[in-house]
Formats: C-alpha cells, structure tokens, sequence
C-alpha cells in the first residue's frame, strides 16, 4: 500500500476549500490546504461575497433605502456617501472573517501553506514557497481553486477608470456615471448598490433578460425597482469595444456597442464573467483537462476523471454561490473517504443580493410548465403584512408553487427585505415533502414577514376552487 505525506490535500481556501479541509479533518485525516495568497479566504472572503455583501448592508444604510418608504426618497444618513465611507465597513467585516478561519484550521489540526501548487502527477503536488519549493504526496486531492476575473481584449482593464469586481475596493472615488458590462449575479448586485447610492448606472448585456435562471415575475419586480433608480438597461446589446478617453473635463470612459450606440460614463465595471483559476496547477500532468473556461468536470460526487481528485465551488461552474461551495467541498471529501453523506442539489437556495434581495428554492413555473407538471400558485405581498408596514418595504412579495393534485410544495420565490432569509423556511418543508397546507395549520410570530407563508398559502388554495 502506497505510504503518502497527507491522507488529503487541499488547494484553494475559499468557502469551497476550507469546508474540505474541515470535513476531513473531521474524520480524522492528515490535511494540508495549500493557499497561494498571504491571506486565507480566497475572492469569496477578500474580493467578493463578504466585501460586497458587506458593502450592500453599507449602502443600504447610508443611503437611507430602508426608510424611503416611510420618510421619502431624499432621507439619508450621509449626504454625501464616499467610498471610503464603505470600504471603512468592510475592512473589520474582513479581518474577523480572515481570523476565524484561521483559528478554525488550527484547532482542527489543518496544516496551512502559504505557496503555488502544481501537480507533478496525481499524487504529487510541487509547492512553491518563494524562496523554494517542495514536492508533497497526497491519497486525495480536492480542487476549490476558484475562478479569476477573465481577461476581455475589448475591455482594457486599469483598475481605476475601467475595473471588475475585484477590483472595486481600490477605486479611488465614487463616480457619477457608471456602466455596468454583464448582467450576471454580480452585475447586478453592483448595478443596483451604486443606483441606490444616486450614481447613474446603465446595465448592458447580450441576453434579453437579466438572470434568465430566476422566475421571471421576480426579474420583472427587479427591473422595475432599478428603472425607478433611473437606470438605463441596454439588453440584447453586445460591446464593441471600451477605452478611455481624455478630454478638458478629465478621464472619461467610451463603451461603443455593435448596434452604433456610444456611451460616455465616468467609470465601467467590466462583469462578463470569470474563469477558473487552474492555468497554473499544470493539471495536464495529472491526467486532467479543462473547459474553455478553466473550469474541470466532475460527476455527481465532485469526482473528476481522475478518481483521487475532486473539484468543488466556483472551479467547476454553476451555480458559483458560496453556500453551494461550502456543501460541495464537504460532499467530495465524505465521497474521498468513504464516508455516506445525503445531499439534493435541487434544493439548495439561491441568494442574489441585489437591492432589493432575490432569494429561491425548488422549481419554477417554466420549469414546470415545460415538463407538464399541473401547479397552481399562491402569492402574498410585503404592503399587505404589517410587518412590511413597519420596515417600510411595499414592494416585497413572495409566491409559492405547489402541485395542483397533490397540493406537495415545489418551489418558493421571494423578492424583498430579508428574503434570503425567510426561504430557509420554505427550504425545510420542500425537504421533508410537505404540504401547502402546512403554512395554513402554522402558527407565525405577529408581525413578521414570515406570515407572508400563511397568507400566500391561503391565497393559493383559494385558487383552486
């Protein structure tokens, strides 16, 4: 039996990552993660997830968005909101998140190794230090390397003036105008945090529609709320090309679109999409291949053709959410090492923190509709609970989806305050097969938002005659 330096290796610490490593500790293995950069975390803790979410509850402060409805659109809490105002949010946000997962790692005996991996062969993985490098063996390997911002030639990046996602934290000051390139999760997330802050934005995107994967009822309330933030959605446009352009008023950015339009705006935010982050891991060498966009396949396990390495979180594509991640890491390593773990992938939630917030579960009615599945709906809206009153959010709302003959919950969508919360309520019942029923024998705290499933319950089955 072949004798390895640790039971499994770990390349990556994002949320995809630290789960794996955790998980096998867990069930008592050797564990080393392997982190390129000086800080643990991966994009999720310093570039992406936590920044941005972070940045979000920060704008929705400062801006006074909660209390619109109830003291009018001009209240604020600072009248003028500069980026430093929310990067001095984020930073402390980060630190903790950083520090716990340090400690995390040490009390479960992970050894953590700040180099670049790549493999020498599938059991072999070259580390290298700086100021050298070493060759360790390992019986499992799990990949939660990530993805990186790709590289668009039509979109010059430079950090200030045209920039991505990771790059957001550095800009030097709140523009006035901004483009947004991509309609994705992030685009618009960032679409709607700058709106809210009065910044003029225009969202561009090839597709007809944002977020073709939500239900559409949802997107249709989303957009609405954008457009009455006075942005401009160019759908179903495709970029040419963007550069800067200087004139006597400063450094301006020029997006020109295949239909002939131009747009002049003070900044771009370039989100069309991201890449896997293996051009450096020499997976040639373990017998592995990856996509068009550095992403590696993996089956139902998270088992890639290779048997001993496994791929988890954003490196393996859709659905890209840290939740799922964190699931899939600890999926892979109880499969690695024999250890049964249940899992339904068709019922994780789905978080989209725009403003306002878009949180799902289950099925939609296009889904449901194209494989001919009778369900009927039942809907309630944020202005009807007191709740909704009290927080000021008129134009939240939720709907669920249940089977028309056997009245079984299928799927729950809600837009507004604190939606990505209150579909883990919806989650546990499409879990254990219940009822639409069951939000009808309920009783809910009075007020709460939670009520919104007793009362789109009872409107739900009051349409079924």
């Amino acid at each position: 039996m072949a004798q390895f330096d640790y039971d499994l290796v770990v390349i990556g610490s994002g949320p995809a990552g630290h789960h794996a490593a955790i998980q096998g500790a867990k069930l008592n293995k050797r564990v080393m993660i392997v982190e390129r950069r000086p800080i643990v975390g991966g994009v999720c803790i310093n570039v992406g997830t936590i920044p941005s979410k972070t940045m979000r509850e920060a704008v929705i402060y400062l801006s006074g968005y909660r209390e619109h409805g109830i003291y009018g659109e001009s209240y604020k809490v600072k009248e003028k909101i500069t980026l430093q105002d929310l990067v001095f949010r984020i930073d402390p946000v980060v630190r903790h998140e950083i520090d716990v997962m340090r400690h995390q790692l040490q009390r479960n005996g992970i050894e953590l190794v700040t180099a670049e991996a790549s493999f020498v062969d599938a059991h072999s993985i070259s580390l290298n230090q700086g100021d050298g490098h070493r060759v360790v063996s390992a019986d499992k390997v799990v990949l939660g390397v990530g993805t990186e911002a790709a590289i668009d030639p039509r979109m010059p990046l430079d950090g200030q003036c045209i920039f991505s996602s990771d790059d957001i934290m550095n800009v030097d000051s709140l523009p006035r105008t901004l483009t947004v390139i991509g309609a994705g999760v992030i685009g618009c997330e960032y679409a709607s945090m700058f709106s809210a802050l009065g910044v003029r934005v225009t969202l561009i995107d090839m597709r007809p529609r944002v977020l073709p994967f939500v239900d559409s009822e949802l997107i249709e309330a989303l957009t609405y709320q954008l457009r009455e933030r006075r942005v401009t959605l160019r759908l179903g446009e495709k970029v040419e090309s963007v550069e800067v352009v200087e004139d006597g008023g400063g450094k301006h950015v020029k997006v020109v679109l295949a239909s002939g339009k131009q747009i002049i705006t003070d900044k771009a935010l370039t989100s069309t999409g991201r890449v896997g982050a293996t051009s450096k891991l020499n997976l040639e060498a373990a017998g592995l291949k990856t996509d068009e966009r550095g992403r590696v396949k993996v089956n139902g396990f998270y088992q890639t053709e290779v048997p001993n390495i496994y791929g988890a979180g954003d490196v393996i594509g859709f659905p890209s959410l840290a939740s799922t991640s964190m699931e899939q890491g600890r999926l892979a390593v109880c499969h690695a090492f024999g250890h049964s773990a249940t899992f339904a992938p068709e019922l994780f939630p789905y978080g989209i923190y725009t403003i306002p917030e878009i949180s799902f579960v289950g099925r939609t009615e296009d889904e449901l509709t194209e494989h001919g599945v009778p369900y009927e709906i039942g809907k309630a809206q944020y202005r009807e609970i007191a709740r909704g009153q009290i927080v000021g959010d008129s134009i939240g709302r939720m709907k669920l989806i249940f089977h028309r003959d056997t009245r079984e919950l299928l799927g729950v969508h809600i837009i507004g305050e604190g939606a990505v919360e209150l579909v883990h309520i919806g989650q546990a019942v499409l879990s254990l097969g219940g009822k639409i029923d069951y939000f009808v024998d309920t009783v809910f705290n009075y007020p709460t938002l939670a009520e919104c499933y007793k009362n789109a319950a009872f409107d739900g089955i009051n349409r079924l005659g």
